[in-house]
């Protein structure tokens, strides 16, 4: 057999490295036809090295009274296990009464959706406890054996390609252009957006690797989920209201965050006008909430919430867009935890990545942001909605986008399963060590993002002084020769493919696209918000740039992508820089795509992302 056929031995390959997801709480009937669900493998690095000496001497009073030692923790579970069920029972009783009070008085004022759907998350959750969750699955899964399945058969292999695309192109074109025209998004701009659509997908299929390899299955469905994604979001008032709750519950973790502020300082801090206002300095608006919500995140990962949210989008988008486990995993988490620490869900895998695989993993990294970051975005005043549906948006297309510039030319690891390792690293003792380690760690990364700002935004002023200086000679004065104003031009094409309105927005909008580009998408928002040069831009622009400004493509966040992937698998390196400029500038285009298609569907700017 051929040595480079072979799979390398590795104690991470080893099948008796991996486990299922013990749910103890589960009852043995609950456990039946988990078969499918998401993997959990042990983090099994440094398999072979001996484990250091114990220091029994330095045990904590908790280890010596007994708090971890088996026999406790046998104690908690047989208690547990006695009592979960009354106390199943008194959660659902409680939000059931809630449920009903709520329907009752404030149906009218408040809505009924929202806690509905809440109502319905927690019944089912603790339904499966109980039951196996295949009495749903297979009925469904009959359903499509006996009604699609034979449809598709009756369909030419030949011809199923073709037909899926134009099921797709019909889709977008009614979802587009059915719906009436409004004062800035009339049919002729809608047209301009589609248009630019399809330059961004005609370009990633004319520099692809391999166009023979391309699985148009995973293209089409990427970004037909993300139309549908957007439709339901910016035209369907259900849509509206759950992400407008979810953008309010982003909003509203700033003003816990000032709850700390305001114990650290004074009550009447942000109150304070003279000489200065507080409220408006970054370090004291924006970082505090960087911190507490970094804190939040390590709290829902120390009780495997954050997990289990990642493995439900990662295993639907892994069985209908035909993609690899990993890079499923990484596509679903990276909105929620970013670039680096998504990645890091994968690391025992990362050293055994095919090179579409990598290029996939960095593309996601590119084409969203990170929710620590998103909170200081919100901070600033940009758009919630449109954030958070930007990065919902970002999964489906970045997998397609991703596929369609670097197909798979390999055989993949992780084809066939879902895998979500457990890192030593994100291991906690309890929820308060979680907690305090989550500060620690939101104030290196809140530290880290205002260094670079400060580093960053200084060099910009020092390469338009310069510029200025020279353009003097060249009598380049009104306007001056700077950075944004050359980037600008070079990003004009971008903007007009974009859709944005073409009297007198193309050249700002192309601006901050650029200035975002070569800098980071920070400076761009902050530009966006508080700048007077775009003060004026109209409600469809500044729509259609906060979705293609919501990513990390950058030339800062590369050297970041890079410096992460390579620690992780350091023998990948030389792979990792060879794939990272092209996944840079994929997520880039998947970001384009995504403000094309807010450009195609918003009928109402005022409404939904109004200035």
């Amino acid at each position: 057999m051929d040595q480079k056929s072979e799979i390398p031995a590795d104690p991470k390959l080893d099948p008796a490295n991996q486990h299922p997801h013990a749910h103890h709480h589960h009852t043995a009937f609950a456990e039946q036809g988990r078969e499918e669900e998401v993997v959990y493998a042990q983090d099994t690095f440094d398999k072979g090295v001996e484990p250091a000496p114990v220091d029994h001497a330095s045990k904590s009073s908790d280890e010596e009274a007994g708090q971890n030692s088996p026999a406790h923790r046998t104690w908690l579970r047989r208690i547990g296990k006695q009592w979960r069920h009354m106390v199943h029972a008194v959660i659902w009783l409680l939000f059931t009464g809630w449920w009903i009070a709520g329907l009752i008085l404030h149906r009218y004022d408040r809505g009924w959706l929202i806690p509905f759907l809440l109502y319905l998350a927690i019944t089912l959750r603790i339904i499966f406890f109980y039951v196996p969750i295949t009495i749903v699955t297979k009925p469904m899964y009959w359903l499509w054996e006996h009604t699609a399945r034979p449809l598709v058969g009756v369909i030419p292999p030949k011809l199923r390609t073709p037909l899926a695309a134009l099921l797709c192109v019909s889709v977008i074109l009614v979802g587009s252009f059915a719906s009436p025209e409004s004062e800035d998004n009339t049919r002729a701009n809608r047209a301009v957006s589609l248009f630019g659509m399809l330059v961004f997908i005609f370009g990633l299929w004319a520099t692809s690797r391999n166009r023979k390899k391309i699985v148009w299955h995973t293209v089409i469905v990427g970004m037909l989920a993300q139309f549908i994604i957007a439709l339901f979001v910016l035209r369907s008032g259900a849509g509206y209201d759950i992400f407008n709750f979810i953008s309010g519950l982003a909003s509203d973790l700033l003003g816990f965050a000032v709850d700390g502020v305001t114990f650290l300082t004074s009550e009447d801090f942000y109150n304070t006008t003279t000489p200065f206002a507080p409220a408006n300095f970054f370090l004291v608006s924006v970082v505090p909430a960087i911190i507490f919500f970094v804190s939040l995140v390590q709290l829902l990962y120390h009780y495997n919430i954050l997990q289990w949210f990642v493995g439900k989008f990662a295993v639907f988008f892994f069985w209908s867009m035909r993609v690899s486990g990993a890079e499923a995993v990484v596509a679903a988490a990276s909105p929620f935890i970013g670039q680096g620490e998504s990645a890091m869900l994968i690391r025992p895998f990362i050293e055994h990545l095919t090179m579409a695989e990598l290029h996939q993993v960095m593309c996601s990294g590119f084409a969203t942001i990170a929710g620590s970051v998103l909170i200081a975005y919100i901070s600033i005043g940009v758009n919630p909605q449109a954030m958070v549906s930007a990065c919902v948006m970002s999964i489906p297309a970045s997998l397609a986008v991703s596929k369609l510039r670097w197909p798979e030319e390999e055989e993949c690891l992780t084809a066939g399963r879902v895998v979500v390792p457990e890192s030593e690293d994100h291991k906690s003792s309890n929820a308060l060590h979680a907690f305090s380690g989550g500060a620690w760690l939101g104030l290196k990364i809140a530290s880290m993002i205002a260094a670079t700002l400060l580093c960053i935004i200084s060099l910009v002023g020092l390469i338009n002084g310069l510029l200025t200086w020279w353009g003097r000679y060249l009598n380049i004065n009104d306007p001056p020769l700077t950075l944004e104003l050359i980037v600008g031009y070079i990003c004009y094409p971008i903007a007009f493919l974009l859709g944005v309105s073409r009297d007198g927005d193309l050249l700002k909008v192309s601006q901050l696209i650029g200035l975002k580009l070569v800098t980071n998408e920070f400076v761009a928002y902050k530009a966006l918000q508080d700048s007077a040069d775009y003060a004026d831009l109209s409600d469809r622009s500044r729509l259609i740039v906060t979705y293609a400004l919501c990513g990390f493509a950058n030339i800062g966040s590369l050297g970041n992508q890079i410096g992460v992937l390579s620690q992780i698998s350091p023998g990948r390196g030389g792979d990792v820089s060879r794939v990272a400029f092209s996944a840079m500038i994929t997520g880039a285009i998947s970001t384009f795509t995504s403000a094309s298609v807010a450009g195609l569907l918003i009928t109402n700017e005022k409404q939904y992302f109004g200035t």
